[in-house]
């Protein structure tokens, strides 16, 4: 008995510290205001798309501690006969009433916010966000089997209300019957909302289901494509076996020269995406650091990281912590150093990190952050870190980020330097005010 008793004050504990850790209307102002602009914008910035994750995420973990606790009070079913008396009953329902009325707040904040609900649908391992966790949820607000046995609830709550209310003596029951009639007035009393929302949660599943389609098929195809392309070599451009213009030598010259939060611009000679991708210089890659260097800074990611790593890199196989050898398998580089704190730096790099093992982003869909091209990893590590402000430009019909946008951004702000430069003038090592001179006439610069 005494263990029962103890039980059932872990559950009045857990409903109590759920209801106080809901967010509130007045704690969402800012995020409202993020997603005004994302909808009228059409995507997300990424700092806002991570305050929209953290908010998201403290709703969701406390939906799962209600959750465990109504389902453990009804044995795993939905209906108020499996409750064993009526403290529990109360318990069961006051969380099962916060359930209802915080998902239905959620729906209808996105009601005419189809960017937002894209972006709440979206994975994000950084997070531990699964695919389709919105969508979920509208479901089982919308379960005609939940529905009923919440109405049923209800209307057992009614009839009882009385004898309910005299638990209010009760020293523990008493904030969790206060609790309880400030939620009766958001209690939906009709049938007509049920079919209304089921009728919402349809027309959202289609839409969903159709643009998941699209994009899974759209997806393919670029991927498909992308390898193809990735491993393609212009002809005629070098002598057949001539290997990469930046060497074991350069390699190691360089890796003595960089710091962590570098970004690296590259280019091949020969590479058939050059065709296909805007600019003379196409790709850029994240330089972390050893681990020592990362470790000198104040960068602790909690990874486990190989001592050979010193790049994070964007590529066909995905965001992948790789060695030098395997990014600086390129003919020509540039090196964009920030012009920023030790602690904006430490963030940036910090931030990279929780990137790594996402898959590629073939399609450059900037605006969803569960798959990144090179340089959105970029973008999504340094956009929002001190004075840093990244705009995506149009490219084919996408917002998305071109290396070249990033390089004149960054420095035309003056955000970042460009330190060095290789393979501009046949091979020779640049480094300073003359590296930034040929960097300027390499392309359409704007700075």
């Amino acid at each position: 008995m005494e263990a029962e008793r103890m039980s059932g004050m872990d559950h009045r504990s857990i409903l109590l510290a759920a209801a106080a850790a809901l967010p509130r209307r007045e704690d969402l102002a800012p995020y409202i205001e993020d997603v005004a602009k994302a909808e009228a914008r059409g995507y997300f910035l990424p700092d806002e798309d991570e305050r929209l994750r953290e908010i998201y995420c403290r709703y969701l973990a406390v939906r799962s501690s209600l959750l465990d606790c109504l389902l453990d009070l009804s044995r795993g079913r939905w209906a108020h006969r499996d409750t064993d008396d009526l403290s529990d009953f109360v318990v069961a329902y006051a969380a099962a009433c916060l359930l209802v009325r915080a998902a239905s707040y959620l729906v209808e904040l996105t009601e005419d916010a189809p960017v937002t609900r894209k972006k709440l649908d979206e994975p994000e391992p950084r997070y531990g966000l699964e695919a389709k966790t919105f969508t979920r949820i509208y479901q089982s607000l919308t379960s005609p089997r939940r529905w009923w046995g919440f109405w049923d609830a209800t209307h057992f709550y009614q009839k009882q209300r009385e004898e309910i209310l005299e638990l209010r003596s009760d020293g523990s029951m008493g904030p969790i019957i206060e609790l309880l009639i400030a939620e009766e007035s958001f209690v939906p009393r009709s049938r007509k909302v049920f079919l209304k929302k089921r009728l919402s949660y349809r027309v959202h599943s289609f839409l969903r289901r159709s643009l998941s389609g699209y994009q899974k098929v759209m997806f393919n195809m670029f991927q498909l494509s992308g390898h193809s392309i990735a491993e393609l070599k212009q002809p005629f451009v070098k002598p057949i076996g001539a290997g990469k213009r930046v060497t074991d030598e350069v390699r190691s010259r360089l890796e003595s020269f960089l710091q962590p939060g570098d970004v690296l611009v590259t280019r091949h000679d020969d590479a058939l995406s050059n065709l296909f991708l805007p600019g003379f210089w196409p790709h850029a890659a994240f330089y972390v650091g050893s681990n020592e260097q990362r470790a000198t800074i104040g960068v602790d990611s909690g990874l486990s990281i190989g001592p050979e790593v010193r790049f994070l890199e964007a590529k066909k196989d995905g965001v992948r912590l790789r060695p030098a050898n395997d990014t600086l398998q390129v003919d020509a580089f540039v090196v964009l150093r920030p012009s920023l704190s030790n602690a904006d730096v430490v963030n940036a790099v910090g931030r990279a990190l929780t990137h790594a093992g996402k898959l590629y982003d073939f399609i450059f869909d900037f605006t969803a952050s569960n798959r990144l091209a090179c340089t959105e990893l970029v973008y999504r590590s340094y956009h929002g870190v001190g004075p840093v402000e990244l705009a995506l430009q149009p490219h084919a019909g996408r917002h998305c980020l071109s290396a070249e946008d990033l390089i004149n951004q960054v420095v035309g702000n003056g955000w970042f330097e460009p330190v060095l430069v290789y393979g501009l003038v046949g091979d020779q090592w640049i480094e300073g005010l003359e590296s930034r001179e040929l960097l300027q006439g390499s392309f359409a610069s704007n700075f």
